[in-house]
């Protein structure tokens, strides 16, 4: 039986650097679907919040087929199905630019919006109904007394749930790794094949994911007691 050794990870310049890379895409595959979500997850209120019945329905379905689709099962309708649609061209553009990790960016970003437009919603419903009158009377549209003074009330009410939905969305981050996206499960996997160090290289990953989510969970406690104090002036 091996003893344990970290060092014979760490120590290692091609380690470190597929360490590095698995990192990288991670964080491009965070970020990218985090952006997509959030954007789409206010458009998808903001439909949501219009008279039409219709446009209510669609955003709806929407948000109960994310809810209850797997997310891995979304990650690879996309690589594998979706994206065998595609034209020709456009799919032999894909390969050689990192196309998984762009159809990783894609279903995890819009998988994600319908949870970030629930989380808004729930926050909306904390926000003073004669808000929305006194922005109008102040000359704002629809659109606009909803970006300038709606929505920032309710994304302050909906911090703690976006927040634990964006520390949910990086760990699933991971799930990339079944489309072939060298993210840093991926790298740790691809280590551990290599060094026969499991113990070592998954303590490694469990570590960089720990690390992450308790900043992405700090983060979020400074945002709200910043968003605290604010309402307390």
């Amino acid at each position: 039986m091996s003893h344990f050794d970290l060092a014979a990870v760490l120590s290692s310049p091609d380690f470190r650097a597929m360490l590095w890379t698995g990192i990288r895409f991670t964080a491009i595959v965070f970020a990218g679907s985090w952006f997509l979500g959030m954007a789409l997850a206010a458009v998808l209120l903001v439909i949501r919040l219009t008279p039409s019945t219709v446009a209510q329905r669609f955003v709806a379905g929407y948000v109960s087929y994310h809810r209850n689709v797997p997310t891995l099962v979304q990650l690879m309708l996309w690589y594998f199905g979706i994206s065998n649609l595609l034209p020709d061209e456009l799919q032999a553009w894909l390969a050689d630019h990192k196309g998984e990790a762009i159809f990783a960016v894609i279903s995890l970003g819009l998988c994600q919006a319908a949870f970030f437009s629930e989380d808004m919603r729930s926050g909306l419903r904390g926000v003073a109904s004669g808000q929305a009158e006194a922005a109008r009377a102040l000359g704002h549209s629809y659109v606009g007394s909803m970006r300038y003074v709606i929505l920032p009330q309710a994304i302050r009410n909906a911090v703690p749930a976006l927040v634990n939905h964006t520390v949910s969305l990086f760990k699933n981050s991971s799930l990339a790794m079944a489309i072939g996206v060298t993210e840093l499960t991926h790298v740790v996997r691809e280590i551990e094949s290599r060094s026969f160090r499991t113990f070592e290289v998954y303590a490694v990953g469990t570590a960089l994911y720990l690390a992450v989510s308790l900043l992405l969970m700090a983060l979020g406690a400074a945002l709200a007691r910043h968003y605290r104090l604010a309402a307390a002036r």
